[in-house]
């Protein structure tokens, strides 16, 4: 009885874990369309930058900054199309250096130096979107 109990739970679990894994809801809101989903991010990321060091909303912004970079590049690393696409080349390269702050530097502001570097690279991935159309 022992023996088919544990089968019966182990195979329950295995079709929990399946059912799970393989549902079609998307990580934070991501649509699956790579050009709207990064003009989404840009904004958001934006937003979570410029809000002033004294905001009480300023760490749920950083928080959710650094979720909504993680389930982006989660997304869209494997999508072998993308990797060639310089949109998506720079918007990697302006991702890991935000996400690199907030997790080397959690209670310190964004360095007026990266902040220009990042708004530097959001543009450039916004005019690259607009020519890879």
């Amino acid at each position: 009885m022992k023996k088919i109990l544990s089968r019966v739970f182990a195979l329950v679990l295995v079709v929990v874990v399946g059912l799970t894994g393989c549902s079609a809801t998307t990580e934070a809101g991501l649509t699956g369309n790579y050009r709207q989903d990064t003009l989404t991010l840009i904004e958001t990321l934006r937003g979570a930058i410029e809000l002033p060091d004294d905001s009480p909303d300023k760490a749920f912004a950083q928080s959710e900054a650094k979720q909504q970079i993680n389930d982006f590049i989660s997304r869209y690393r494997r999508d072998g199309s993308l990797l060639k696409l310089s949109s998506f080349t720079t918007m990697r390269t302006a991702l890991n250096s935000l996400a690199g702050h907030y997790t080397s530097y959690p209670n310190r502001p964004v360095p007026e130096k990266l902040k220009v570097r990042l708004e530097q690279e959001f543009r450039r991935v916004e005019s690259a979107l607009q020519r890879e159309v």
